[in-house]
């Protein structure tokens, strides 16, 4: 049975990966995004809430997940962060495959992964797309978000692969340092590029 072809679409905290994934989106890429379907999953009535709260009892309410409380108990906890992975990853891989069905029939998909390197999804995904800025451009963006400040930045970074080395493991380098315009065009070039019926 053929498949899209998958195209990984990842890069670090404020590189703009989410205004790229909706530009493919624009072009009629269908897009999963990890984020989004674990926001969904952790949200009121979400399938993640009741296995969650049983393994970090007091992180949900009645609006399902309390993502800082939750943060709050496995951040900079390798063990904790583990258990929670093993809660959600799975789901998230169910969530992927449907979508995987769902859309057999288009030429090209995008698989919006965050950590796509980081936690070992590469494997899933037949290209790779990183979305990258100056570091500049990136520490302002981040740090216009509420709530970040220079000590969360530096945590979040060192989680994540550095920029540089991401850059060198993709097939594409998508730039979102310039115009909207222009990276749009950038990205219009690669859907036809991979957009093969």
């Amino acid at each position: 049975m053929s498949r899209p072809l998958i195209l990984g679409l990842t890069g670090s905290i404020g590189m703009g990966k989410s205004t790229v994934a909706a530009m493919f989106e624009r072009l009629g890429v269908p897009v999963f995004d990890a984020d989004a379907v674990v926001r969904g999953l952790q949200g009121r009535g979400g399938a993640l809430v009741e296995p969650i709260e049983a393994a970090f009892p007091g992180t949900t309410g009645e609006a399902g997940v309390d993502r800082p409380a939750l943060g709050a108990r496995v951040f900079g906890d390798a063990a904790a962060l583990a258990r929670l992975e093993t809660i959600v990853h799975p789901a998230v891989r169910q969530a992927r495959e449907s979508f995987l069905v769902a859309h057999a029939d288009a030429p090209l998909v995008v698989f919006d992964i965050p950590l796509l390197f980081e936690k070992g999804g590469i494997d899933g995904v037949d290209r790779v797309a990183v979305v990258s800025a100056p570091a500049a451009i990136q520490r302002a963006r981040v740090l216009a978000r509420e709530g970040m400040d220079e000590m969360r930045f530096g945590e979040i970074l060192a989680l994540q692969m550095a920029d540089a080395d991401k850059r060198a493991r993709a097939d594409y380098v998508i730039d979102t340092g310039r115009s909207q315009a222009e990276t749009e065009a950038e990205v219009r070039l690669l859907v036809e590029k991979l957009w093969v019926p």
